[in-house]
């Protein structure tokens, strides 16, 4: 294995908060439901739904297929809208931004890594982990090397930067995900079954370079996962059935 962040020797209390220090959440559900509708049956996705995600925390979401997990991820990264329910991002309800607000957001406060990698076959490692910078205004190509270089050499994929991704094995396709979304320098990762491509061998090496990442830099990660043993090793584990919150 090539070497990523190196693991400290302590571990985040398991609700999620430091001793001493103020909870901020950083992301608010309030009675969020998102309800599908054809001409002849109407699909509960999510069925009020209130959840807080604090500054610094790494939660993890499980449920049965179906059950609304991706749904929710979507709804917190602000790609799909609710039914009903308000979004608040840092105290301020999303709905009172305007869609180029939403845009940026999206763009400079989040970072997605998904089950699949949607990584581009046609370019290079380096040019895929660059390529969500070329719709940030402001950075220039010098900057957006750089930032793809010190995000790729986070992820101990410094020497396959000229590689493309079918040269890779799934565990370094998602490490590039990955870098790829760190080269925003987002706040708040949201990760959608990370693993779940993925062998045990694999898999154990993507969820400890995630958790090194809240540990050691205090990102905040929401992460939607089949692995009860992976939960586990995240700060606070919510359940959901049918579109409910049940834990």
């Amino acid at each position: 294995m090539e070497n990523i962040l190196t693991p400290t020797a302590t571990r985040p209390h398991t609700n999620g908060t430091v001793p001493g220090v103020a909870t901020q959440p950083v992301i608010q559900l309030r009675d969020i439901e998102k309800i599908y509708q054809t001409n002849t049956i109407e699909t509960v996705a999510l069925n009020r739904v209130n959840l807080t995600i604090n500054k610094g925390e790494f939660v993890s979401i499980m449920g049965p297929s179906g059950c609304g997990k991706s749904t929710l991820l979507s709804i917190m990264g602000l790609l799909d809208e609710p039914t009903a329910g308000v979004i608040e991002l840092d105290g301020r309800p999303v709905q009172s931004y305007s869609d180029k607000e939403l845009a940026g957001l999206r763009n400079h406060k989040i970072g997605f890594v998904f089950q699949s990698y949607h990584l581009i076959n046609d370019l290079s490692v380096l040019d895929n982990v660059e390529l969500p910078l070329l719709y940030r205004p402001g950075v220039g190509g010098k900057e957006r090397r750089e930032r793809a270089y010190a995000a790729l050499d986070k992820v101990g994929l410094s020497t396959r930067t000229n590689h493309f991704p079918s040269q890779l094995s799934g565990g370094q396709r998602q490490r590039v995900a990955i870098a790829r979304a760190l080269a925003g320098r987002p706040e708040i990762i949201l990760a959608d079954e990370p693993t779940g491509n993925l062998d045990s061998v694999m898999g154990e090496e993507i969820m400890e370079l995630l958790l090194n990442l809240n540990r050691q830099e205090g990102t905040t990660i929401v992460m939607v996962t089949h692995d009860e043993q992976q939960a586990h090793k995240t700060q606070r584990l919510i359940r959901f059935f049918d579109g409910s919150q049940v834990s």
